[in-house]
């Protein structure tokens, strides 16, 4: 008798650690994740000042992220970072010129013009730096600011044509993965299984998930359109709801595609999370995945809009 209290016991106290650790590390992401999204939102919503700044950190902490992950040197690194930052506040001044003003167009061609020579010296390095990986180095530079900076600087462009399209892009990549996840994680336990989409790079992600995701955020898209003015920006009155769900169909197909790109990146080096900037939640690459292709795109389809609104 004395053995079976002890061996449930053991159990006893083996379950409440387990317990322990796993609400721990859910209080952990609530709390880790709610920050992040306040920090989001209120950028957005607080002033231009508060989104540049934020928006460049995250910036230069995913170029770096990256490059830590495939292990670039220290110097191709530092390179990257000033080119970040002329990419960053040349983009800035284009986009905030949209808003109106020449002198930010200027001031962004002026600094536009230090943003090549930056990158020929860095491809240059490479002659005299004596590393044993060039192409691999330069790809990873090339990388870091084109599919990196540069997607992640275009927001800007959706911000100062209306700061609640840059809203709408974040709330609608959020119902797209929350859908995704929900839809999988049921169909999943469903007499065998779902049916994987990637398993050779997100064992989790399947068909259901993503048609899950694609439904709540068109759906998301055609109540955000009804109900409030967060499209008027874009708004073509011939065109109508179809606009919206053009929206969200883009954010929701690149949206996962940018997903995927991310997780083959970690998958390439053997790492599960991209970093450790949110607690419970990975790195700064882990948060922005998705909007590393939906952001040039929407910012191309938003802008073709806004042109074409006033001619129709």
């Amino acid at each position: 008798m004395l053995f079976y209290l002890h061996i449930c016991k053991f159990f006893c106290t083996f379950a409440a650690q387990i317990g322990k650790k796993l609400m721990s590390e859910l209080i952990k992401r609530t709390l880790s994740g709610s920050v992040f999204v306040a920090c989001v939102v209120g950028s957005i919503l607080w002033s231009p000042y508060a989104f540049c700044g934020l928006f460049f950190i995250f910036c230069v902490l995913a170029v770096d992220e990256l490059h830590r992950l495939v292990k670039s040197p220290r110097s191709l690194r530092i390179y990257s970072f000033v080119a970040t930052v002329v990419l960053w506040a040349m983009i800035t001044c284009f986009s905030w010129g949209t808003r109106g003003g020449s002198d930010y167009y200027e001031l962004g061609a002026i600094i536009g013009t230090a943003y090549l020579p930056i990158v020929v010296i860095t491809l240059l390095d490479e002659i005299w730096n004596h590393s044993g990986r060039p192409v691999q180095n330069w790809g990873n530079f090339l990388i870091s600011q084109f599919m990196v900076a540069l997607p992640l600087a275009t927001l800007g462009f959706l911000y100062f044509m209306d700061n609640k399209l840059l809203l709408t892009l974040f709330v609608l990549i959020w119902i797209n993965d929350t859908g995704a996840y929900c839809v999988g994680s049921l169909t999943a336990k469903r007499k065998g299984g779902n049916h994987k989409m990637t398993p050779h790079i997100s064992p989790k992600k399947s068909w259901e998930g993503l048609i899950g995701g694609f439904v709540f955020t068109l759906l998301a898209s055609y109540l955000l359109y009804q109900h409030t003015d967060w499209f008027n920006s874009i708004r073509i009155e011939r065109a109508g709801v179809y606009l919206a769900l053009g929206f969200g169909f883009l954010v929701s197909t690149f949206g996962t595609m940018g997903d995927l790109m991310e997780s083959l990146l970690k998958r390439s080096v053997g790492v599960k999370d991209s970093g450790t900037f949110l607690p419970g939640h990975g790195g700064v690459l882990d948060r922005f995945d998705s909007i590393l292709l939906a952001s040039p795109i929407l910012t191309f389809y938003c802008l073709l809009c806004s042109y074409i609104a006033p001619l129709l």
